[in-house]
């Protein structure tokens, strides 16, 4: 059992195929890379984004709020999981392009209501994190004592129809999903599984050409799970993202330097992406295709 065990784990899996591809070089005709990222009319300095975060404690302070500054700093997007709504206000107050990620809440009035103050908050987009509906013995989940339950078709598309902002679906991993949340009118994706929440998941990068193909352009898709560097970073765009999503990478720098901390790991990941673009004639973001990776 221990071995099955370890052989499921998702975040090993997803580690292991990030590895497994690799950037072919090209020099001929390259010039100094760009890495500015436009996400719904506004510019953005990289399309490395935070995750969709909770509860993080900073140095001296609030974490969350710490982490959208150190996103101001370095003109990132910065995505907001599970919070108060004073804490998403201060999150915006600092200059940061937030979107507010929501939980499928049980309470639908609290789904409205949090939708509500992110739109007069100021937030760039608002979603929902649908891969926290269940627990791992297929019940409905209970986060920090709240509790949570799966909508209907209906339910998300009237959901959407209230946003009155862009909406991302976050934990989506398949083709059929992605043609899901484009009949339902979402705007965006996540392609995620949780970092590891279902025991043998597919890497996100795996699945993500396929999601590519069926999206066609309609969707603004974001990847995380694993994303720990800018070389990950290259690979996902070149497989067709338009933004990954880093989480675990920040912690330490959090806790240890506050939003110091988030501004310099995002800028060095962005770094390492420039570097990548310059040794493979990348000059724009759009210049980043799939026979850039080589799959094994």
């Amino acid at each position: 059992m221990q071995d099955r065990g370890y052989a499921g784990d998702a975040n090993r899996i997803t580690r292991d195929y990030l590895d497994s591809l690799l950037i072919e070089m090209r020099h001929i005709g390259a010039r100094l890379p760009d890495t500015r990222y436009t996400l719904f009319g506004e510019r953005f300095s990289t399309p490395v984004a935070t995750a969709a975060l909770s509860h993080l404690k900073g140095r001296d302070g609030n974490g969350m709020v710490q982490t959208a500054q150190g996103c101001a700093m370095c003109g990132a997007v910065c995505f907001a999981g599970m919070g108060e709504p004073r804490e998403l206000g201060a999150m915006i107050n600092t200059g940061a392009r937030v979107i507010k990620i929501i939980k499928p809440y049980a309470e639908r009035e609290k789904i409205l209501r949090r939708l509500e103050h992110a739109r007069q908050a100021g937030a760039l987009a608002v979603g929902m994190d649908l891969d926290h509906t269940f627990d791992a013995q297929g019940n409905c989940d209970v986060v920090l004592g709240v509790p949570m339950a799966p909508l209907s078709e209906d339910e998300l598309r009237e959901v959407i129809r209230l946003a009155g902002l862009p909406f991302f679906f976050k934990g989506v991993l398949s083709m059929a999903d992605t043609r899901k949340a484009l009949s339902l009118g979402a705007r965006g994706i996540v392609v995620s599984h949780h970092h590891g929440i279902l025991p043998f998941a597919l890497p996100p990068l795996m699945v993500l050409p396929d999601i590519v193909k069926e999206a066609q352009g309609r969707l603004s898709i974001y990847v995380d799970c694993g994303i720990r560097d800018g070389y990950d970073v290259f690979k996902a765009l070149a497989l067709g993202a338009d933004g990954v999503c880093v989480g675990r990478a920040l912690m330490q720098p959090l806790q240890e330097e506050g939003a110091k901390g988030v501004e310099m790991t995002l800028r060095r990941i962005t770094a390492e992406l420039a570097g990548a673009m310059a040794r493979t004639a990348c000059a724009t973001l759009d210049d980043l295709e799939p026979g850039l990776v080589w799959l094994p």
